[in-house]
């Protein structure tokens, strides 16, 4: 049998080890010296898309949703889920750029005890393969055992499947 090891760097500084083949399974494992990162906006704003407006970090990073999340708690727990949809963590409230509306950001608690910021009753979260501003490349996506979607500025999901390069 073939061991591999690598590292993978991940945002935030932080650092997972990845041990694939190993133990008869072709199922990777994956080791965290660290929480995997979590994206932190201060503000959340809107990029346009093939499908209209959609929700951002100020940044201009995409943000989704889950489907299998409620407006009151995160289905992307794991570790696994969260390398792939780093969850956005609320420190205070985000603020809203023009075009979106403040009365609809809230939080809900993790697990860990941080707070993930919610637009109209959605989990937020990134998609770590959009590696630039203004990429969408997690749109319509089933992974995870659910769907993960775009949202638009009335806190609405997109469902229709589009992307956007970097």
């Amino acid at each position: 049998m073939t061991r591999r090891h690598g590292r993978l760097a991940l945002g935030g500084g932080l650092a997972a080890t990845i041990l694939a083949g190993c133990g008869g399974t072709s199922n990777p494992v994956v080791t965290f010296s660290a929480p995997p990162a979590a994206v932190v906006p201060s503000t959340l704003s809107v990029e346009p898309s093939p499908e209209g407006p959609i929700v951002a970090t100020g940044s201009g990073y995409t943000l989704y949703e889950f489907t299998t999340d409620t407006a009151s708690k995160s289905t992307c727990v794991t570790s696994a889920c969260i390398l792939e949809w780093p969850p956005v963590i609320a420190h205070g409230t985000p603020t809203t750029a023009r075009g979106l509306e403040q009365g609809l950001v809230g939080t809900i608690g993790r697990p860990d005890g941080s707070r993930q910021v919610t637009y109209s009753g959605h989990p937020l979260y990134r998609w770590n393969p959009d590696v630039k501003p203004g990429m969408v490349t997690g749109q319509a996506v089933s992974n995870e055992g659910g769907t993960w979607y775009v949202v638009d500025p009335a806190g609405r999901p997109i469902t229709t499947p589009f992307s956007v390069p970097s």
